[in-house]
């Protein structure tokens, strides 16, 4: 089952935001778009915050939370730049759970964001 939500910044293309399949959840990718007027926030602490807000509407709209979270993916533009940062803000919104992850640098993403996740929870 597709799941959208109006609180989360809307999909770049002809996807859902998440897609139920058995037991688990996997989020589209999630960058960090404002919901609303689609603007990016500046600098990689505000772009990982909002990113995390975005993740947020979509588990709730599964009625899931970051505790349901497993697994992580996150694309970074400039790990050497934002890498320091961006751990230390997603270390506080998941410290308290056991999540893996990977993190890779990447040339580009779709839009002119420096960060965004590919989230994996369990229901």
């Amino acid at each position: 089952m597709g799941i959208k939500t109006d609180k989360a910044a809307k999909p770049v293309g002809a996807y859902v935001h998440a897609k139920e399949a058995g037991d688990l959840v996997f989020l589209s990718g999630v960058g960090p778009r404002h919901p609303v007027t689609d603007e990016i926030p500046d600098g990689i602490e505000a772009q990982t915050h909002a990113v995390f807000s975005n993740v947020n509407a979509i588990l709730e709209a599964a009625n899931l939370d970051l505790s349901n979270v497993i697994d992580i993916m996150v694309f970074l533009t400039d790990m050497e730049k934002d890498f320091k940062q961006f751990n230390k803000i997603y270390a506080e919104y998941l410290k308290d759970y056991e999540v893996t992850r990977t993190t890779v640098e990447v040339g580009a993403l779709p839009t002119p964001i420096s960060v965004e996740f590919k989230v994996v929870a369990h229901k």
